[in-house]
């Protein structure tokens, strides 16, 4: 759909989802398929922050941080796959040109802030592990909520440059958006005039804020991995290591998939292909961070334990994990 605008030029004003199968007993399984996996999303990351904030023992910067990436989390999911739902079983598959910049926006917002996040978290496991002593020194209360502000600040500021460097464009049609929600590749692919400026400014915004992260990360790991090897009993080391495997695990698995998507050649582009990746990386990925944060992880199974007997009073019956 577009609307006339002047100089004989059309300006669009709504674009349209092809989303992943016109077929309608595939779009039912693909809608109850996702909506499992955002109810999940949401029951675990509500229930790993409730759990936080309920147990006194969990008041610490490293789980101040994991409430912030669950929080993040929510948000991340919450900018695409309620309105993927909604287009998985509606007739108009349809988003308005500023409800697919605000998606954009939001999503990318989330995702540039969880890289700064992940960075403060590997700089608070690097306290943790090489300076246990002066921890709570370091790790303030006043630093923890300014590396947390600063990490939403300097998303959403990367993500205003990105959302006004590709809707500041002329969309004249196509208006068919060949995924299910307005990410970069498919929407920079509706431009009428020359990209080449946008990109180059994407790219650039990319490069500074998953370098600094990943800097921040690597020599993290450099010093956590040279003190860890000065631990002479096996089972310091296999202690220390655990506290950062969960971390390092989130960090493999967001990087990995943000870097195959987006920091690549554009001429390498596969809708199909691209759907899929997208699928992992905005709804599986916010679903598993909770799980991977907290299926090893004795002190938040304590607290569980400690609700569930204060809950039902069943203290007398062992909990296995």
């Amino acid at each position: 759909r577009a609307m006339a605008g002047n100089r004989n030029t059309t300006t669009v004003t709504v674009f349209i989802f092809l989303g992943f199968s016109d077929h309608p007993q595939i779009q039912m399984i693909l809608f109850v398929l996702f909506l499992g996996i955002y109810l999940l999303t949401l029951t675990w990351n509500l229930g790993l922050i409730t759990l936080i904030r309920m147990d006194s023992h969990l008041q610490t910067p490293m789980y101040f941080f994991l409430s912030n990436l669950s929080f993040l989390d929510i948000c991340y999911s919450s900018s695409t796959t309620p309105k993927m739902l909604a287009c998985t079983i509606a007739d108009q598959k349809t988003i308005s040109f500023l409800g697919c910049a605000v998606q954009y926006f939001v999503f990318c917002a989330m995702g540039l802030t969880e890289c700064f996040l992940l960075a403060a978290m590997a700089y608070d496991r690097y306290a943790a592990v090489c300076n246990p002593l002066l921890y709570t020194a370091i790790m303030s209360p006043t630093l923890c909520i300014k590396m947390v502000a600063g990490a939403f600040m300097s998303g959403f500021f990367s993500s205003l440059i990105e959302t006004y460097s590709i809707y500041n464009h002329q969309f004249c049609g196509p208006n068919i958006i060949n995924h299910f929600f307005c990410d970069l590749p498919p929407v920079l692919a509706l431009v009428c005039s020359d990209t080449s400026a946008s990109q180059i400014v994407i790219f650039l915004v990319g490069v500074v804020v998953g370098i600094m992260s990943v800097l921040v990360i690597l020599i993290s790991y450099v010093y956590i991995a040279a003190a860890v090897l000065k631990i002479s009993s096996t089972k310091g080391r296999s202690k220390a290591f655990s506290t950062c495997a969960s971390h390092l695990t989130a960090v493999t698995l967001f990087y990995g998939s943000g870097l195959f998507m987006y920091m690549r050649p554009s001429s390498s582009y596969s809708p199909s292909r691209d759907k899929m990746v997208s699928v992992f990386y905005a709804l599986v990925i916010p679903m598993v961070n909770p799980m991977i944060y907290s299926l090893r992880n004795k002190e938040i199974k304590n607290a569980m334990k400690k609700i569930i007997e204060r809950k039902w009073g069943i203290s007398h019956h062992p909990i296995y994990f």
